[in-house]
């Protein structure tokens, strides 16, 4: 069966692209196109039944996902469901099931059954769980069975996996001639180091990356290559394991559209600010324009319980610079499992940075929601600030208006716009 990448690339657009390209500043015929030369991907698993599905890439709005699943340290299905409720009330445009504790299996039936927008995941976590679980070594994982738990997964309908293919024997060794504060702060990738170390063996996702995209090709799932060497603190950026992955990546990248499967990468990380638009910049570069998935990034490590706060000023810089979809970060990132509210905060905080950066990166309409806001200043009319406003629950619930209408609790009788109508006329 084809993929949507296959159909692309025979100038046949097809009614997921249709559907993908609504409410997108391009055309069904445009999106086609660029899916066709691997600037955009529309994951969409041909197992899953109708659901919300997007485009993500170039000349496109800058999508956002929200990390969800168990730990170890806690399986409790009402707070998983409690989040993905908090995640949709946000209006996240995808969900990934990064589930290390519990059913895996059922757990991911779960998010695909109860998520009505697209689903990822990183497979690589159920078997490293599976093992730890039964007391078997991590070492005792064999190539075929890690292959047969990615063609579970992507049977079942995940529309698109984290593989960290570019953790390889000759990149593990360029991290250790490195002096990093923090080696690999990837937990798909310090799975791969720990067992290509322990067995002496190529990592299986490299080595047999053909037989990768063939399970990928039939399910239609995307490819998202994950970055194991990712920096972990902004000291640690823009070194040598980092970019030879990313060139290791690009290269993959371009074996996964000849074969018809589409590709996504993914990016730091913690980066400094001034660093940030030249790592969007290189991935586009060495990866052919593939569309960049990055976590965050965070420009700064000393945040931690708002490090909503932190990716949302590097995502707004990433999306700007080109960066195509935000993975938020919640306040409960390096501190503990987050809950329903934390995942509420952190999408919120990674879809105002995606707004920001489809206004900078001048995306047709990009601007008129703000545009309806600030003439709704301007007239002082409080329902059409609520209703224009990102969260119109919580605009209300602090809306204060004084008792003549016409100004808030923090101006009152001072209002500046109040004062200002009655001397220049409104430019509406």
């Amino acid at each position: 069966m084809k993929t949507q990448l296959d159909y692309a690339k025979e100038g046949t657009v097809t009614e997921e692209m249709r559907i993908a390209a609504q409410g997108e500043p391009v055309s069904p015929e445009e999106l086609m196109g660029l899916i066709a030369r691997g600037h955009a991907v529309l994951p969409r698993n041909r197992n899953r039944s109708s659901f919300r599905f997007h485009a993500i890439g170039k000349g496109l709005h800058t999508k956002v996902n929200a990390n969800l699943g168990t730990s170890g340290e806690c399986s409790d299905m009402e707070l998983e469901a409690a989040k993905l409720e908090a995640a949709l009330r946000a209006k996240t445009h995808s969900i990934m099931d990064l589930s290390t504790g519990g059913d895996l299996d059922s757990i991911r039936a779960f998010f695909l059954e109860k998520s009505p927008v697209m689903v990822g995941a990183v497979p690589i976590y159920t078997i490293a769980t599976e093992k730890v679980k039964r007391g078997e070594p991590l070492e005792t994982m064999d190539e075929e069975e890690l292959l047969r738990s990615i063609e579970k997964q992507c049977a079942q309908g995940v529309d698109y996996i984290t593989v960290h293919c570019g953790v390889t024997r000759d990149s593990v060794k360029r991290l250790e001639s490195y002096r990093r504060i923090m080696p690999c702060v990837s937990r798909g990738g310090s799975i791969l180091m720990y067992w290509m170390k322990r067995t002496g063996r190529e990592n299986p996702l490299y080595a047999y990356f053909d037989d990768l995209l063939e399970i990928a090709h039939k399910h239609d799932v995307t490819l998202s290559l994950g970055d194991g060497f990712r920096p972990g603190t902004i000291l640690d950026a823009t070194d040598g394991p980092q970019i030879e992955e990313l060139m290791i990546l690009g290269e993959l990248a371009r074996r996964a559209r000849a074969k018809g499967v589409q590709v996504m990468i993914e990016g730091p990380g913690h980066v400094p600010l001034r660093d940030i638009e030249s790592h969007i910049l290189l991935e586009k570069r060495l990866c052919d324009g593939a569309p960049f998935y990055v976590l965050g990034p965070l420009p700064t490590d000393i945040a931690p319980g708002y490090d909503h706060i932190t990716s949302a000023i590097g995502g707004a810089i990433a999306g700007a610079a080109g960066a195509d979809f935000l993975c938020y970060v919640t306040p409960a990132e390096h501190l503990c499992l987050p809950n329903a509210d934390d995942v509420f905060l952190g999408v919120m905080a990674a879809r105002i940075a995606a707004h920001v950066a489809d206004i900078a990166k001048g995306l047709p309409g990009a601007m008129e929601q703000d545009r309806r806001m600030s003439i709704c200043r301007q007239k002082l009319d409080w329902e059409g600030m609520i209703r224009e406003s990102i969260d119109p629950e919580l605009t209300r619930s602090r809306l204060q208006v004084a008792q003549d209408k016409e100004g808030c609790s923090m101006c009152g009788k001072l209002c500046a716009v109040k004062l200002s109508r009655q001397v220049a006329p409104l430019a509406l």
